[in-house]
């Protein structure tokens, strides 16, 4: 899977234009050029709170993560000797407005967000969820439901067509990369983009037939489906895409380096047999099973490149 992502980087970057310096905000520095903030070495300016605060992506229900995440948060606290809350966000935006304020300490970035995350909020993501065998990664889709009058991406046009974010690797930049580049199809010019906030809205609109059709993460949709909120049979895929990395997991630039690896030292102990969070993620495709590590300057090359084809700068405000 590995040699499989990098070779897509690859491709993707020669059909590309040749992308420009990701640069991160004036507020953070990069001397060792790995793409990610420096920790502060002036101990004055490193935090250490007594309660870590944890977020994960904001695609489904946040009722339903905070007890899937229950048990990791149990044993992050253990390794750590720090209180840990779940904070349940309610859109990628506000996620990284709350690291980058420091109202976040450790997170689970989406796809698309992670550069977002990395060069606005000081994020530092360093590991990643995988199958025993080192498998990652999700497809983008773009889905309808039977009898819409949709047979062929081409029948989009003069529709409308769901997206969860503009943040959303998935759940817009690639979609729009993809239909402009490949079906010179333009949303607000040849279809009508309606955006829905989330991967699970997307995938229940178009299951209810309040959308026609939709871009999503199928990692998500194939965990609904295990859960029986939707059946496969609502569902009709038209396109699927290339792989692409999933949630990225990190903490903020600026804890303490011996409490950020106490952190990184929690994920990858973490034991998964018969956790709330295997239960979870193992109906995924590949399973994911446990936590690995990568590095957002390897990893995300592919989703910088998308990016950068979608004129997406990494403006801080």
């Amino acid at each position: 899977m590995k040699k499989l992502l990098a070779a897509l980087a690859l491709s993707v970057a020669f059909a590309l234009p040749a992308h420009a310096e990701f640069k991160l905000d004036s507020r953070y520095t990069d001397a060792d050029g790995d793409l990610v903030a420096d920790t502060p070495t002036d101990p004055a300016q490193q935090i250490d709170p007594d309660t870590l605060i944890f977020a994960y992506t904001p695609v489904e229900d946040p009722a339903v993560y905070a007890d899937v995440w229950k048990g990791f948060l149990e044993h992050l606290s253990q390794k750590t000797g720090k209180k840990v809350q779940f904070f349940p966000v309610q859109s990628n935006a506000a996620q990284i407005e709350a690291m980058r304020a420091g109202r976040l300490h450790v997170a689970g970035f989406n796809t698309g967000g992670n550069p977002l995350a990395v060069a606005c909020a000081g994020f530092k993501p360093f590991a990643i969820m995988a199958s025993k065998d080192d498998a990652y990664g999700y497809e983008m889709e773009i889905i309808t439901y039977p009898g819409s009058g949709i047979e062929k991406i081409e029948d989009l046009k003069g529709k409308k067509l769901a997206f969860t974010s503009e943040t959303s690797n998935s759940g817009y930049k690639a979609p729009s990369a993809l239909l402009k580049s490949e079906y010179n199809l333009e949303a607000g010019k040849d279809f009508e983009p309606v955006f829905s906030g989330k991967h699970d809205n997307s995938i229940l609109g178009v299951a209810n037939k309040d959308y026609p059709a939709a871009a999503i993460a199928n990692s998500v949709l194939q965990r609904m489906t295990a859960r029986d909120v939707v059946k496969p049979e609502q569902i009709v895929t038209l396109y699927k895409s290339q792989t692409f990395p999933t949630t990225g997991y990190g903490v903020v630039y600026n804890l303490k380096p011996e409490l950020q690896d106490k952190i990184r030292e929690a994920f990858f102990d973490f034991d998964w047999t018969d956790s709330a969070l295997l239960k979870e993620f193992q109906s995924s495709e590949p399973p994911q099973e446990k936590f690995l590590p990568i590095t957002f300057k390897d990893n995300w090359a592919v989703i910088r490149a998308i990016d950068d084809a979608n004129g997406v700068t990494y403006d801080c405000k």
